[in-house]
Protein backbone atom coordinates (compact mmCIF):
# COMPACT_ATOMS: atom_id res chain seq x y z
CA UNK A 1 0.00 0.00 0.00
CA UNK A 2 3.22 2.24 0.65
CA UNK A 3 4.37 1.61 -2.59
CA UNK A 4 1.17 2.62 -4.11
CA UNK A 5 0.67 5.43 -2.37
CA UNK A 6 4.19 6.65 -3.69
CA UNK A 7 2.83 6.15 -6.79
CA UNK A 8 -0.38 8.13 -6.49
CA UNK A 9 1.85 11.14 -5.17
CA UNK A 10 2.17 11.81 -9.26
CA UNK A 11 -1.95 12.62 -9.38
CA UNK A 12 -1.19 15.52 -6.23
CA UNK A 13 -0.79 18.24 -8.65
CA UNK A 14 -4.17 17.47 -10.16
CA UNK A 15 -6.46 16.42 -7.24
CA UNK A 16 -9.85 18.40 -8.48
CA UNK A 17 -9.75 17.09 -11.77
CA UNK A 18 -9.52 13.47 -10.19
CA UNK A 19 -11.91 14.57 -7.69
CA UNK A 20 -14.52 15.20 -10.81
CA UNK A 21 -13.57 12.03 -12.13
CA UNK A 22 -14.46 10.37 -9.20
CA UNK A 23 -18.05 12.46 -9.33
CA UNK A 24 -18.16 11.05 -12.35
CA UNK A 25 -17.43 7.67 -12.04
CA UNK A 26 -19.64 7.20 -9.29
CA UNK A 27 -22.59 8.50 -11.30
CA UNK A 28 -21.85 6.08 -13.96
CA UNK A 29 -21.78 3.31 -11.87
CA UNK A 30 -24.91 4.27 -10.45
CA UNK A 31 -26.77 4.38 -13.86
CA UNK A 32 -25.71 0.88 -14.43
CA UNK A 33 -27.27 -0.24 -11.27
CA UNK A 34 -30.56 1.64 -12.31
CA UNK A 35 -29.87 0.24 -15.85
CA UNK A 36 -30.03 -3.40 -14.84
CA UNK A 37 -33.07 -2.71 -12.41
CA UNK A 38 -35.06 -2.25 -15.30
CA UNK A 39 -35.10 -6.11 -15.72
CA UNK A 40 -37.32 -6.57 -12.74
CA UNK A 41 -41.06 -4.43 -14.06
CA UNK A 42 -39.76 -5.58 -17.36
CA UNK A 43 -40.08 -9.06 -16.58
CA UNK A 44 -42.37 -9.11 -13.80
CA UNK A 45 -44.95 -6.42 -15.22
CA UNK A 46 -44.47 -5.93 -18.88
CA UNK A 47 -44.24 -9.39 -19.93
CA UNK A 48 -45.74 -11.24 -17.62
CA UNK A 49 -48.20 -8.97 -15.82
CA UNK A 50 -47.52 -9.80 -12.03
CA UNK A 51 -46.78 -8.40 -9.25
CA UNK A 52 -43.06 -7.31 -8.39
CA UNK A 53 -42.02 -9.16 -4.70
CA UNK A 54 -39.38 -8.41 -2.89
CA UNK A 55 -38.43 -10.24 0.53
CA UNK A 56 -36.85 -7.71 1.84
CA UNK A 57 -38.34 -4.46 3.85
CA UNK A 58 -38.29 -1.27 1.62
CA UNK A 59 -37.65 2.33 2.28
CA UNK A 60 -41.00 4.24 1.75
CA UNK A 61 -39.85 5.82 -1.37
CA UNK A 62 -39.10 2.59 -3.08
CA UNK A 63 -42.32 0.90 -1.92
CA UNK A 64 -44.08 3.61 -3.12
CA UNK A 65 -42.92 3.28 -6.76
CA UNK A 66 -43.22 -0.41 -6.60
CA UNK A 67 -46.94 0.07 -5.99
CA UNK A 68 -47.28 3.03 -8.52
CA UNK A 69 -45.47 0.09 -10.57
CA UNK A 70 -47.67 -2.50 -9.62
CA UNK A 71 -51.00 -0.79 -10.46
CA UNK A 72 -49.73 0.63 -13.65
CA UNK A 73 -50.96 -1.21 -17.01
CA UNK A 74 -48.16 -3.14 -18.82
CA UNK A 75 -49.07 -0.95 -21.87
CA UNK A 76 -48.35 2.73 -20.47
CA UNK A 77 -45.14 0.84 -18.60
CA UNK A 78 -44.20 -0.29 -20.94
CA UNK A 79 -44.11 3.80 -23.14
CA UNK A 80 -42.72 5.04 -19.61
CA UNK A 81 -39.88 2.56 -20.18
CA UNK A 82 -39.07 3.09 -23.49
CA UNK A 83 -38.12 7.16 -22.07
CA UNK A 84 -36.80 6.49 -19.01
CA UNK A 85 -34.51 3.60 -20.56
CA UNK A 86 -33.35 5.99 -22.91
CA UNK A 87 -32.53 8.96 -20.82
CA UNK A 88 -30.66 6.50 -18.74
CA UNK A 89 -28.18 5.43 -21.39
CA UNK A 90 -28.19 8.68 -22.34
CA UNK A 91 -27.00 10.21 -19.09
CA UNK A 92 -24.77 7.40 -18.78
CA UNK A 93 -22.65 7.63 -21.99
CA UNK A 94 -22.26 11.32 -20.83
CA UNK A 95 -20.62 10.78 -17.62
CA UNK A 96 -19.07 7.56 -18.67
CA UNK A 97 -17.54 9.83 -21.34
CA UNK A 98 -16.71 12.76 -18.93
CA UNK A 99 -14.94 10.08 -16.68
CA UNK A 100 -12.48 8.50 -19.13
CA UNK A 101 -11.69 11.74 -20.87
CA UNK A 102 -10.68 12.96 -17.16
CA UNK A 103 -8.72 10.25 -16.53
CA UNK A 104 -7.21 10.17 -19.88
CA UNK A 105 -6.26 13.84 -19.27
CA UNK A 106 -4.87 13.09 -15.92
CA UNK A 107 -2.45 10.27 -17.18
CA UNK A 108 -1.09 12.43 -20.04
CA UNK A 109 -0.46 15.30 -17.27
CA UNK A 110 1.24 13.05 -15.10
CA UNK A 111 3.35 11.28 -17.76
CA UNK A 112 4.20 14.62 -19.04
CA UNK A 113 5.54 15.67 -15.79
CA UNK A 114 7.17 12.86 -14.83
CA UNK A 115 9.21 12.89 -17.93
CA UNK A 116 9.97 16.65 -17.34
CA UNK A 117 10.79 16.09 -13.56
CA UNK A 118 13.11 12.68 -14.72
CA UNK A 119 15.01 15.31 -17.42
CA UNK A 120 15.68 18.14 -15.08
CA UNK A 121 16.80 15.75 -12.66
CA UNK A 122 19.27 14.07 -14.82
CA UNK A 123 20.37 17.79 -15.69
CA UNK A 124 21.29 18.37 -11.96
CA UNK A 125 22.99 15.48 -11.42
CA UNK A 126 26.84 15.12 -11.08
CA UNK A 127 28.86 13.80 -14.11
CA UNK A 128 30.09 10.90 -11.35
CA UNK A 129 26.18 9.80 -11.88
CA UNK A 130 26.69 8.96 -15.13
CA UNK A 131 29.93 6.71 -14.74
CA UNK A 132 27.77 4.15 -13.22
CA UNK A 133 24.49 4.29 -15.27
CA UNK A 134 24.30 3.40 -19.01
CA UNK A 135 22.56 6.33 -21.28
CA UNK A 136 20.43 3.14 -22.35
CA UNK A 137 18.99 2.88 -18.77
CA UNK A 138 18.16 6.30 -18.19
CA UNK A 139 16.75 6.56 -21.37
CA UNK A 140 14.21 3.85 -20.47
CA UNK A 141 13.41 5.23 -17.13
CA UNK A 142 12.07 8.32 -19.45
CA UNK A 143 10.38 5.98 -21.80
CA UNK A 144 9.68 2.43 -20.99
CA UNK A 145 9.07 3.14 -17.43
CA UNK A 146 6.95 6.05 -17.59
CA UNK A 147 4.59 4.84 -19.82
CA UNK A 148 3.75 1.78 -17.83
CA UNK A 149 2.97 4.86 -14.49
CA UNK A 150 1.11 6.63 -16.82
CA UNK A 151 -1.18 3.36 -17.41
CA UNK A 152 -1.29 2.56 -14.27
CA UNK A 153 -2.67 6.30 -13.31
CA UNK A 154 -5.31 6.56 -16.45
CA UNK A 155 -6.68 3.40 -17.04
CA UNK A 156 -5.20 1.46 -13.58
CA UNK A 157 -6.57 4.12 -11.65
CA UNK A 158 -10.49 4.80 -13.72
CA UNK A 159 -10.98 0.72 -13.14
CA UNK A 160 -9.63 0.56 -9.50
CA UNK A 161 -12.25 3.51 -8.60
CA UNK A 162 -15.11 2.26 -11.04
CA UNK A 163 -15.12 -1.59 -10.94
CA UNK A 164 -14.71 -1.01 -6.63
CA UNK A 165 -18.06 1.61 -6.74
CA UNK A 166 -19.93 -1.23 -9.22
CA UNK A 167 -18.86 -3.71 -6.78
CA UNK A 168 -20.35 -1.89 -3.99
CA UNK A 169 -22.93 -0.89 -5.53
CA UNK A 170 -23.89 -4.28 -7.15
CA UNK A 171 -23.18 -5.80 -3.43
CA UNK A 172 -25.63 -3.43 -1.92
CA UNK A 173 -28.43 -4.91 -4.17
CA UNK A 174 -27.85 -8.22 -3.80
CA UNK A 175 -27.29 -7.79 0.39
CA UNK A 176 -30.36 -5.71 -0.15
CA UNK A 177 -32.86 -7.52 -2.10
CA UNK A 178 -32.22 -11.39 -0.47
CA UNK A 179 -29.65 -11.09 2.20
CA UNK A 180 -29.39 -14.88 3.04
CA UNK A 181 -28.55 -15.85 -0.89
CA UNK A 182 -26.19 -12.57 -0.54
CA UNK A 183 -24.03 -14.41 2.16
CA UNK A 184 -23.49 -17.33 0.14
CA UNK A 185 -21.51 -14.40 -2.80
CA UNK A 186 -19.43 -13.32 0.55
CA UNK A 187 -17.97 -16.46 1.20
CA UNK A 188 -16.23 -16.85 -2.81
CA UNK A 189 -14.80 -13.64 -2.01
CA UNK A 190 -12.11 -14.89 0.15
CA UNK A 191 -11.27 -17.51 -2.99
CA UNK A 192 -11.80 -14.73 -5.66
CA UNK A 193 -9.35 -12.31 -3.80
CA UNK A 194 -6.54 -14.89 -3.07
CA UNK A 195 -4.90 -15.17 -6.49
CA UNK A 196 -5.55 -11.89 -7.27
CA UNK A 197 -2.81 -11.50 -4.09
CA UNK A 198 -0.58 -13.69 -4.87
CA UNK A 199 -0.13 -13.34 -8.64
CA UNK A 200 0.04 -9.95 -7.92
CA UNK A 201 3.56 -10.40 -6.18
CA UNK A 202 4.97 -12.26 -8.54
CA UNK A 203 4.03 -10.08 -11.78
CA UNK A 204 6.14 -7.02 -9.69
CA UNK A 205 9.56 -9.50 -9.70
CA UNK A 206 9.02 -9.97 -13.18
CA UNK A 207 8.29 -6.38 -14.14
CA UNK A 208 11.32 -5.33 -12.53
CA UNK A 209 13.50 -7.84 -14.11
CA UNK A 210 11.36 -7.02 -17.61
CA UNK A 211 12.09 -3.01 -17.34
CA UNK A 212 15.89 -4.02 -16.26
CA UNK A 213 15.69 -5.89 -19.82
CA UNK A 214 14.12 -2.97 -21.66
CA UNK A 215 17.38 -0.41 -20.12
CA UNK A 216 19.56 -3.48 -21.44
CA UNK A 217 18.26 -3.21 -24.76
CA UNK A 218 18.43 0.48 -25.12
CA UNK A 219 21.74 0.84 -23.89
CA UNK A 220 22.68 -2.22 -26.62
CA UNK A 221 21.12 -0.02 -28.92
CA UNK A 222 22.24 3.37 -28.16
CA UNK A 223 26.06 1.88 -28.17
CA UNK A 224 25.44 0.40 -31.17
CA UNK A 225 23.96 2.81 -33.28
CA UNK A 226 26.71 5.59 -32.15
CA UNK A 227 29.55 3.15 -32.64
CA UNK A 228 27.94 1.21 -35.84
CA UNK A 229 31.39 2.81 -37.69
CA UNK A 230 33.42 0.72 -35.44
CA UNK A 231 31.12 -2.09 -35.53
CA UNK A 232 31.39 -2.04 -39.28
CA UNK A 233 35.03 -1.54 -39.50
CA UNK A 234 35.66 -4.65 -37.47
CA UNK A 235 33.24 -6.64 -39.18
CA UNK A 236 31.35 -7.29 -35.82
CA UNK A 237 27.71 -7.04 -37.26
CA UNK A 238 27.02 -11.07 -36.64
CA UNK A 239 28.27 -10.48 -32.73
CA UNK A 240 26.13 -7.18 -32.45
CA UNK A 241 23.03 -9.02 -34.04
CA UNK A 242 23.83 -12.28 -31.73
CA UNK A 243 24.10 -10.27 -28.50
CA UNK A 244 21.12 -8.45 -29.34
CA UNK A 245 19.09 -11.25 -29.94
CA UNK A 246 20.22 -12.61 -26.82
CA UNK A 247 19.12 -9.73 -25.05
CA UNK A 248 15.67 -9.41 -26.62
CA UNK A 249 14.71 -13.12 -26.74
CA UNK A 250 15.28 -12.96 -22.55
CA UNK A 251 12.82 -10.13 -23.32
CA UNK A 252 10.51 -12.35 -24.00
CA UNK A 253 10.62 -14.99 -22.33
CA UNK A 254 10.14 -12.44 -18.89
CA UNK A 255 7.29 -10.93 -21.14
CA UNK A 256 5.60 -14.41 -21.36
CA UNK A 257 5.71 -15.17 -17.78
CA UNK A 258 4.38 -11.75 -17.20
CA UNK A 259 1.64 -12.41 -19.68
CA UNK A 260 0.63 -15.73 -18.62
CA UNK A 261 0.46 -15.27 -14.97
CA UNK A 262 -2.06 -12.05 -16.23
CA UNK A 263 -3.99 -14.38 -18.27
CA UNK A 264 -4.73 -16.54 -15.67
CA UNK A 265 -6.63 -14.41 -13.10
CA UNK A 266 -9.69 -13.91 -15.34
CA UNK A 267 -10.36 -17.36 -15.78
CA UNK A 268 -9.99 -18.04 -12.61
CA UNK A 269 -11.70 -15.10 -10.95
CA UNK A 270 -14.84 -16.31 -13.83
CA UNK A 271 -15.06 -19.33 -13.00
CA UNK A 272 -15.12 -18.78 -9.05
CA UNK A 273 -17.86 -15.81 -9.41
CA UNK A 274 -19.94 -18.11 -11.62
CA UNK A 275 -19.69 -21.22 -9.43
CA UNK A 276 -21.15 -18.66 -6.76
CA UNK A 277 -23.67 -17.87 -9.71
CA UNK A 278 -24.96 -21.54 -10.55
CA UNK A 279 -25.28 -22.07 -6.59
CA UNK A 280 -27.61 -18.65 -6.06
CA UNK A 281 -29.72 -20.14 -9.25
CA UNK A 282 -30.13 -22.79 -7.20
CA UNK A 283 -31.27 -22.30 -4.40
CA UNK A 284 -33.28 -18.88 -5.78
CA UNK A 285 -34.98 -21.32 -8.34
CA UNK A 286 -36.68 -22.63 -5.17
CA UNK A 287 -37.53 -19.87 -4.05
CA UNK A 288 -39.04 -18.19 -7.27
CA UNK A 289 -41.28 -21.20 -7.59
CA UNK A 290 -42.34 -21.12 -3.87
CA UNK A 291 -43.50 -17.76 -4.98
CA UNK A 292 -41.39 -15.85 -1.97
CA UNK A 293 -39.69 -13.82 -4.79
CA UNK A 294 -40.54 -13.03 -8.17
CA UNK A 295 -38.99 -13.66 -11.17
CA UNK A 296 -37.75 -9.99 -12.61
CA UNK A 297 -36.52 -9.58 -8.63
CA UNK A 298 -34.48 -12.83 -8.90
CA UNK A 299 -33.44 -11.79 -11.89
CA UNK A 300 -32.23 -8.46 -11.10
CA UNK A 301 -30.22 -10.40 -7.90
CA UNK A 302 -28.63 -12.94 -10.35
CA UNK A 303 -27.89 -10.06 -12.93
CA UNK A 304 -26.11 -8.10 -10.13
CA UNK A 305 -24.11 -11.12 -8.61
CA UNK A 306 -22.90 -12.28 -12.14
CA UNK A 307 -22.24 -8.99 -12.64
CA UNK A 308 -19.95 -8.42 -10.04
CA UNK A 309 -17.68 -11.19 -11.89
CA UNK A 310 -16.84 -8.63 -14.29
CA UNK A 311 -15.37 -5.74 -11.67
CA UNK A 312 -13.13 -8.64 -10.14
CA UNK A 313 -11.86 -9.80 -13.18
CA UNK A 314 -11.07 -5.91 -14.27
CA UNK A 315 -9.74 -5.46 -10.69
CA UNK A 316 -7.53 -8.21 -11.24
CA UNK A 317 -6.28 -6.56 -14.57
CA UNK A 318 -5.67 -3.72 -12.35
CA UNK A 319 -3.54 -5.07 -9.73
CA UNK A 320 -1.05 -6.61 -12.96
CA UNK A 321 -0.93 -3.24 -13.90
CA UNK A 322 -0.67 -1.73 -11.21
CA UNK A 323 1.92 -3.99 -9.59
CA UNK A 324 4.27 -3.51 -13.04
CA UNK A 325 4.08 0.54 -12.31
CA UNK A 326 4.82 0.53 -8.52
CA UNK A 327 8.28 -1.40 -10.48
CA UNK A 328 8.28 1.45 -12.43
CA UNK A 329 7.79 3.86 -10.39
CA UNK A 330 10.80 2.53 -7.69
CA UNK A 331 13.33 2.61 -10.62
CA UNK A 332 12.03 6.30 -11.44
CA UNK A 333 12.43 7.22 -7.75
CA UNK A 334 15.83 6.24 -7.75
CA UNK A 335 16.68 8.48 -10.40
CA UNK A 336 14.32 11.79 -8.94
CA UNK A 337 15.45 10.66 -5.30
CA UNK A 338 19.52 10.71 -6.12
CA UNK A 339 21.26 13.51 -4.74
CA UNK A 340 24.28 15.32 -6.97
CA UNK A 341 27.36 14.91 -5.30
CA UNK A 342 28.43 18.40 -6.12
CA UNK A 343 26.20 20.80 -4.33
CA UNK A 344 26.07 24.49 -4.07
CA UNK A 345 26.48 26.51 -0.90
CA UNK A 346 22.95 27.46 1.06
CA UNK A 347 23.45 31.09 -0.30
CA UNK A 348 26.57 31.19 -3.06
CA UNK A 349 28.34 34.04 -3.97
CA UNK A 350 27.97 34.93 -7.45
CA UNK A 351 30.99 35.19 -9.48
CA UNK A 352 31.43 37.76 -11.64
CA UNK A 353 35.45 37.58 -12.69
CA UNK A 354 38.47 37.30 -10.90
CA UNK A 355 41.95 39.81 -11.20
CA UNK A 356 44.44 37.65 -9.43
CA UNK A 357 44.78 33.66 -9.37
CA UNK A 358 43.48 30.48 -9.47
CA UNK A 359 44.97 27.74 -7.02
CA UNK A 360 44.94 24.38 -6.45
CA UNK A 361 45.47 23.47 -2.61
CA UNK A 362 46.70 20.12 -1.51
CA UNK A 363 44.51 18.01 -3.89
CA UNK A 364 43.38 14.74 -3.84
CA UNK A 365 40.90 12.93 -6.33
CA UNK A 366 39.72 9.49 -6.31
CA UNK A 367 37.12 7.97 -8.56
CA UNK A 368 35.58 5.45 -6.04
CA UNK A 369 38.26 3.70 -4.44
CA UNK A 370 40.97 4.81 -6.87
CA UNK A 371 43.21 7.73 -6.14
CA UNK A 372 43.68 9.96 -9.52
CA UNK A 373 45.57 12.90 -7.95
CA UNK A 374 47.03 13.13 -4.86
CA UNK A 375 48.75 16.61 -3.07
CA UNK A 376 48.40 19.09 -5.74
CA UNK A 377 49.50 22.34 -5.50
CA UNK A 378 49.36 24.83 -8.59
CA UNK A 379 48.90 28.81 -8.68
CA UNK A 380 48.45 30.32 -12.07
CA UNK A 381 48.33 33.76 -11.95
CA UNK A 382 45.61 35.83 -13.85
CA UNK A 383 46.07 36.22 -17.70
CA UNK A 384 48.80 32.94 -17.64
CA UNK A 385 49.17 29.90 -20.00
CA UNK A 386 49.37 26.89 -18.14
CA UNK A 387 50.02 23.78 -20.21
CA UNK A 388 49.27 20.24 -18.57
CA UNK A 389 51.11 17.39 -20.09
CA UNK A 390 51.87 13.58 -19.15
CA UNK A 391 51.53 9.90 -20.18
CA UNK A 392 47.61 8.93 -20.52
CA UNK A 393 45.77 8.23 -17.72
CA UNK A 394 48.06 10.20 -15.50
CA UNK A 395 44.97 12.44 -14.17
CA UNK A 396 45.11 15.48 -16.81
CA UNK A 397 41.78 15.91 -17.65
CA UNK A 398 40.52 15.18 -14.22
CA UNK A 399 42.37 18.03 -12.50
CA UNK A 400 40.82 20.94 -14.62
CA UNK A 401 37.50 18.90 -14.16
CA UNK A 402 37.34 20.56 -11.10
CA UNK A 403 37.64 24.34 -12.08
CA UNK A 404 34.10 24.06 -13.41
CA UNK A 405 33.10 21.77 -10.46
CA UNK A 406 32.37 18.83 -12.68
CA UNK A 407 33.56 17.09 -9.66
CA UNK A 408 35.09 18.28 -6.18
CA UNK A 409 38.14 16.98 -4.59
CA UNK A 410 37.90 14.53 -1.32
CA UNK A 411 40.66 16.92 0.05
CA UNK A 412 41.92 20.14 -0.91
CA UNK A 413 40.67 23.32 -2.21
CA UNK A 414 40.22 24.93 -5.57
CA UNK A 415 40.27 29.17 -5.02
CA UNK A 416 39.43 31.98 -7.25
CA UNK A 417 40.98 35.01 -5.72
CA UNK A 418 41.47 33.28 -2.45
CA UNK A 419 37.55 32.38 -2.25
CA UNK A 420 36.93 28.19 -2.19
CA UNK A 421 35.01 28.22 -5.66
CA UNK A 422 32.28 25.40 -3.60
CA UNK A 423 31.33 28.96 -1.97
CA UNK A 424 29.72 30.52 -5.65
CA UNK A 425 27.17 28.98 -7.62
CA UNK A 426 27.49 26.76 -9.92
CA UNK A 427 26.13 28.65 -12.95
CA UNK A 428 27.87 32.05 -12.54
CA UNK A 429 31.23 30.17 -11.86
CA UNK A 430 31.12 27.69 -14.94
CA UNK A 431 29.93 31.27 -16.93
CA UNK A 432 33.30 32.49 -16.83
CA UNK A 433 34.65 28.97 -18.25
CA UNK A 434 35.06 28.31 -21.85
CA UNK A 435 35.87 24.60 -22.74
CA UNK A 436 36.65 22.69 -26.12
CA UNK A 437 37.18 18.88 -25.21
CA UNK A 438 39.09 16.00 -26.60
CA UNK A 439 35.77 14.44 -26.92
CA UNK A 440 33.79 17.16 -29.88
CA UNK A 441 30.31 17.09 -28.49
CA UNK A 442 27.92 19.02 -31.39
CA UNK A 443 23.99 18.56 -30.97
CA UNK A 444 21.78 17.40 -34.08
CA UNK A 445 20.98 20.75 -34.73
CA UNK A 446 22.42 23.81 -37.43
CA UNK A 447 26.24 25.27 -37.34
CA UNK A 448 24.77 28.56 -36.26
CA UNK A 449 22.95 26.67 -33.13
CA UNK A 450 26.02 24.97 -31.94
CA UNK A 451 28.30 27.89 -32.15
CA UNK A 452 26.11 29.81 -30.21
CA UNK A 453 24.74 27.34 -27.81
CA UNK A 454 26.70 29.10 -25.07
CA UNK A 455 25.30 32.26 -26.37
CA UNK A 456 21.56 32.01 -27.74
CA UNK A 457 20.87 35.41 -28.03
CA UNK A 458 24.27 35.67 -29.82
CA UNK A 459 24.25 37.89 -33.29
CA UNK A 460 25.13 36.50 -37.42
CA UNK A 461 28.08 38.67 -36.43
CA UNK A 462 29.49 37.61 -33.56
CA UNK A 463 28.79 33.99 -34.47
CA UNK A 464 30.24 34.54 -37.64
CA UNK A 465 33.71 36.90 -35.93
CA UNK A 466 33.83 33.37 -33.46
CA UNK A 467 33.96 31.35 -36.40
CA UNK A 468 36.29 33.52 -38.76
CA UNK A 469 38.62 33.27 -35.36
CA UNK A 470 38.38 29.33 -35.29
CA UNK A 471 39.11 29.62 -39.15
CA UNK A 472 35.65 27.69 -39.26
CA UNK A 473 33.81 30.21 -41.34
CA UNK A 474 35.70 29.31 -45.35
CA UNK A 475 34.21 25.70 -44.64
CA UNK A 476 31.32 26.44 -43.53
CA UNK A 477 29.87 29.03 -46.27
CA UNK A 478 30.84 26.24 -48.94
CA UNK A 479 27.79 24.30 -47.34
CA UNK A 480 24.34 25.17 -49.80
CA UNK A 481 22.63 25.82 -46.34
CA UNK A 482 25.74 27.66 -44.52
CA UNK A 483 25.23 28.64 -41.04
CA UNK A 484 21.69 26.61 -41.42
CA UNK A 485 23.00 23.60 -41.89
CA UNK A 486 22.31 20.41 -39.83
CA UNK A 487 25.21 18.91 -38.91
CA UNK A 488 23.59 15.36 -37.90
CA UNK A 489 23.69 13.36 -34.41
CA UNK A 490 27.44 14.56 -32.39
CA UNK A 491 28.22 16.16 -35.88
CA UNK A 492 27.91 13.26 -38.06
CA UNK A 493 27.89 14.92 -41.05
CA UNK A 494 30.65 16.88 -41.07
CA UNK A 495 35.19 15.47 -40.41
CA UNK A 496 36.70 15.64 -37.57
CA UNK A 497 38.64 18.73 -37.79
CA UNK A 498 35.43 20.80 -38.68
CA UNK A 499 34.01 19.54 -35.78
CA UNK A 500 36.71 20.53 -33.40
CA UNK A 501 37.06 24.26 -35.41
CA UNK A 502 32.87 23.96 -34.36
CA UNK A 503 33.74 23.37 -31.11
CA UNK A 504 36.63 26.47 -30.57
CA UNK A 505 34.17 28.68 -32.26
CA UNK A 506 31.59 27.86 -29.84
CA UNK A 507 33.89 28.69 -26.65
CA UNK A 508 35.42 31.62 -28.51
CA UNK A 509 31.85 33.10 -28.87
CA UNK A 510 31.58 32.64 -25.01
CA UNK A 511 34.42 35.00 -24.85
CA UNK A 512 34.94 33.46 -21.44
CA UNK A 513 38.10 34.77 -18.91
CA UNK A 514 38.87 30.94 -18.43
CA UNK A 515 39.53 28.76 -21.18
CA UNK A 516 40.01 25.39 -21.13
CA UNK A 517 41.41 23.31 -24.28
CA UNK A 518 41.73 19.61 -23.10
CA UNK A 519 43.71 18.54 -26.58
CA UNK A 520 41.51 21.27 -28.08
CA UNK A 521 43.89 20.29 -31.58
CA UNK A 522 43.62 16.59 -31.71
CA UNK A 523 41.69 16.23 -34.26
CA UNK A 524 42.74 18.62 -37.06
CA UNK A 525 45.95 18.42 -39.61
CA UNK A 526 49.01 19.60 -39.44
CA UNK A 527 47.95 22.89 -42.12
CA UNK A 528 44.46 23.56 -39.74
CA UNK A 529 46.40 22.78 -36.29
CA UNK A 530 48.67 25.75 -36.84
CA UNK A 531 46.19 28.31 -38.40
CA UNK A 532 43.85 27.17 -35.20
CA UNK A 533 46.68 27.62 -32.73
CA UNK A 534 47.50 31.12 -33.94
CA UNK A 535 43.68 32.04 -33.10
CA UNK A 536 44.44 30.43 -29.87
CA UNK A 537 47.35 31.99 -29.05
CA UNK A 538 45.54 35.37 -30.03
CA UNK A 539 43.23 34.97 -26.99
CA UNK A 540 45.60 34.32 -24.58
CA UNK A 541 45.81 37.86 -23.52
CA UNK A 542 43.55 38.91 -21.11
CA UNK A 543 42.48 35.34 -20.28
CA UNK A 544 43.76 32.69 -17.92
CA UNK A 545 44.03 29.43 -20.14
CA UNK A 546 44.70 25.79 -19.62
CA UNK A 547 45.50 23.70 -22.23
CA UNK A 548 46.49 19.61 -22.10
CA UNK A 549 48.36 18.83 -25.19
CA UNK A 550 49.15 15.28 -26.62
CA UNK A 551 51.61 17.48 -29.23
CA UNK A 552 54.37 19.17 -26.81
CA UNK A 553 55.29 21.43 -30.01
CA UNK A 554 52.09 23.26 -29.55
CA UNK A 555 53.16 24.48 -26.07
CA UNK A 556 56.01 25.72 -26.44
CA UNK A 557 54.43 29.58 -25.80
CA UNK A 558 52.81 28.40 -22.36
CA UNK A 559 53.71 30.59 -19.39
CA UNK A 560 54.51 27.44 -17.45
CA UNK A 561 54.31 23.58 -17.84
CA UNK A 562 52.91 20.94 -15.52
CA UNK A 563 54.12 17.73 -16.07
CA UNK A 564 51.93 15.03 -14.21
CA UNK A 565 52.78 11.11 -13.66
CA UNK A 566 50.22 9.22 -11.65
CA UNK A 567 48.07 11.97 -10.19
CA UNK A 568 51.41 13.81 -8.93
CA UNK A 569 53.24 16.63 -10.17
CA UNK A 570 56.95 15.40 -10.98
CA UNK A 571 58.03 18.42 -13.03
CA UNK A 572 57.03 22.48 -13.45
CA UNK A 573 58.81 25.35 -15.48
CA UNK A 574 58.69 26.94 -19.14
CA UNK A 575 59.43 24.72 -22.28
CA UNK A 576 62.98 25.39 -22.82
CA UNK A 577 63.61 24.57 -18.77
CA UNK A 578 62.08 21.26 -18.97
CA UNK A 579 64.63 20.15 -21.84
CA UNK A 580 67.05 20.94 -20.00
CA UNK A 581 66.15 18.42 -17.40
CA UNK A 582 66.61 15.02 -18.20
CA UNK A 583 62.69 14.19 -16.87
CA UNK A 584 60.10 12.70 -18.15
CA UNK A 585 58.63 16.03 -20.42
CA UNK A 586 62.13 15.67 -21.95
CA UNK A 587 61.75 11.98 -23.10
CA UNK A 588 58.16 12.21 -23.95
CA UNK A 589 59.29 15.23 -26.54
CA UNK A 590 62.26 13.38 -27.90
CA UNK A 591 59.56 10.71 -28.28
CA UNK A 592 57.44 12.55 -30.28
CA UNK A 593 60.54 14.55 -32.54
CA UNK A 594 61.44 10.95 -33.77
CA UNK A 595 58.04 9.98 -34.72
CA UNK A 596 57.70 13.08 -37.07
Amino acid sequence: MKDYLKLLQFLRPYKLLFAGAIVCMGISAVFDGVSLAMIVPLADKIMADKKIIVPAKLPDFLAGLIDKINNTAPGDLLNYMLFVVLLLFLLKGIFGFLQSYLMSDIGQRVIRDIRNQLYAKIQSLSLNYFTHKRGGELMSRITNDVRLVENAVSYGSTDLIYQSLQIAIFAAVIFFIYFKLALIAVVFLPLISLPIVRVGKALRKLSKRSQEKIADTNSLLYETIMGIRIVKAFNMEEYEIDKFSRVNRDYYRLSMKTIKRSLLLSPVTEFLGVLAGVLVFFWGGHEVLAGKLSFGVFGLFLGSLLSLVRPFKKLSQVNALNQQAMAASERIHDVLEAEPSVKESVAPKILSGFKKNIKFSNIDFSYADTPILRNIDLDIGYGQMLAIVGPSGSGKSTLLDLVPRFYDPQNGRVLIDGIDIREFSLKSLRSQIGIVSQETMLFNDTIRANIAYGKPGASSQEIEAAAKKAHAHDFIINFPQGYDTVIGDRGARISGGERQRIAIARALLKDAPILILDEATSQLDSTSERIVQEALDQLVSGRTVFVIAHRLSTIRNADRIVVIDKGVIVEEGTHSQLLEKDGLYKRLYQTQELQK
